[in-house]
C-alpha cells in the first residue's frame, strides 16, 4: 500500500538529501578543478596542471573551498528535485491519462525529471553563485579583478553580493541554470533509467535487484549524459556567477557569444575533463544514497 502524501513527500524530501550529501563529499575535489578550469581556461594546460596547482597552494583544503554551500545546494537541489520528480511523475500519468501509481516508461520518467528541475533551479541558482566565487576566488584575486587579501568565507561572499547588487544578484546565471537543468535532467534520469533497465534485463530481474555496483554504474552513466549535453551552458553559468564578484554581468547569450568570439568554442569545455572523472562516483554515490535510504524509508513506512 502507497504511504500517505505527506509520507511520501518527506521520505523523498529526505532520500534526496542524503543523496546530495554523498554526492558533493565524493565529488567536490573535481568540481573545483571543474569551476577554475571554465573560469579561467587560460590559466591552466589541462586538468592535471589545474588539480596539482590548487593542491599546492592549499592542499586538500584547497579542493574543498566552498564545501559548505556546495552541501546546501546540493541537499537542497537534490531535496527539491526528488520531491517534485515524484510530483512531476504524477502529472506526466494525468497528461498520459494512466492510474495513479501506474509504471511509467523511461521516456515518461525523464521527462518527468526535466519537468522537476525548473523547481530544483530556483534553490540551485543561489548557492552555486556562493560556491564557484569561493572556488575561484584565488584566481580572482591573481587577475587582479577583486581586492587580494581578503577572508574568504561563504557569509563574507553573501554580504558583498548583498552590497553591491541585492538580493536579486544571487539570480545571476538563473537563465542558464534553467536552461542547463531541463534538458540535463531528461537525460540525466532517462540514461539512468534507461541502463537500470537493460541491467534488470540482462540480469533477469527488476530494477530494484539489481545490486549496489550496477546502481552506482547507472548512477555515473546518467551524470555522464548530462554533463556531455549541457556542459557549455554551465561553462557560460560559471562565468557569469564567478565574474559577478566584479559587478553585474551580461546575460547568458551575451556571455556565451563572447566566450566563442574571443576565447573559440573549445573554451566552452573548458573543465570538462574532472567533470567526466567526478561524474562516475558523484552520481553513484547520490543515487545509491538515495534509493537505499528511500526503500529503508519505505519500508518503515509500511509500503
Amino acid at each position: 500500500m502507497a504511504p500517505h502524501p505527506t509520507i511520501q513527500a518527506i521520505i523523498d524530501t529526505s532520500a534526496g538529501s542524503i543523496g546530495g550529501t554523498a554526492c558533493v563529499l565524493s565529488g567536490q575535489p573535481f568540481d573545483t578543478t571543474k569551476v577554475k578550469m571554465q573560469t579561467f581556461p587560460k590559466l591552466y594546460r589541462g586538468f592535471f596542471h589545474c588539480f596539482m596547482s590548487t593542491y599546492r597552494e592549499g592542499g586538500l583544503r584547497g579542493f574543498y573551498k566552498g564545501t559548505t554551500p556546495a552541501i546546501v545546494a546540493n541537499v537542497s537541489e537534490n531535496a527539491v528535485l526528488f520531491l517534485s520528480y515524484g510530483l512531476c511523475q504524477d502529472v506526466v500519468r494525468y497528461v498520459s491519462k494512466m492510474d495513479k501509481g501506474a509504471q511509467l516508461s523511461d521516456i515518461q520518467k525523464a521527462s518527468a525529471g526535466s519537468l522537476a528541475s525548473i523547481f530544483s533551479a530556483m534553490v540551485t541558482c543561489p548557492t552555486e553563485l556562493v560556491k564557484c566565487q569561493l572556488q575561484a576566488m584565488h584566481e580572482m584575486e591573481a587577475s587582479g579583478k577583486v581586492m587580494t587579501g581578503q577572508r574568504s568565507t561563504p557569509w563574507t561572499v553573501i554580504k558583498t553580493v548583498l552590497k553591491t547588487s541585492g538580493p536579486l544578484g544571487f539570480y545571476q546565471g538563473l537563465t542558464s541554470t534553467i536552461v542547463r537543468e531541463m534538458p540535463g535532467y531528461f537525460c540525466f534520469f532517462g540514461a539512468y533509467e534507461l541502463c537500470r533497465s537493460k541491467f534488470a534485463q540482462y540480469m533477469g530481474t527488476d530494477k530494484d535487484g539489481i545490486g549496489v555496483l550496477p546502481l552506482m554504474f547507472s548512477g555515473g552513466f546518467g551524470g555522464a549524459c548530462l554533463w556531455l549535453v549541457v556542459f557549455p551552458i554551465d561553462c557560460t553559468k560559471s562565468r557569469i556567477q564567478v565574474h559577478a564578484l566584479t559587478g553585474k554581468q551580461a546575460g547568458f547569450i551575451k556571455t556565451f557569444t563572447g566566450i566563442i568570439r574571443t576565447e573559440g568554442f573549445t573554451a566552452l569545455y573548458s573543465g570538462l575533463t574532472p567533470t567526466l572523472i567526478r561524474t562516475f562516483p558523484a552520481n553513484g554515490a547520490l543515487f545509491l544514497a538515495y534509493e537505499l535510504s528511500r526503500k529503508f524509508m519505505m519500508e518503515a513506512a509500511g509500503a
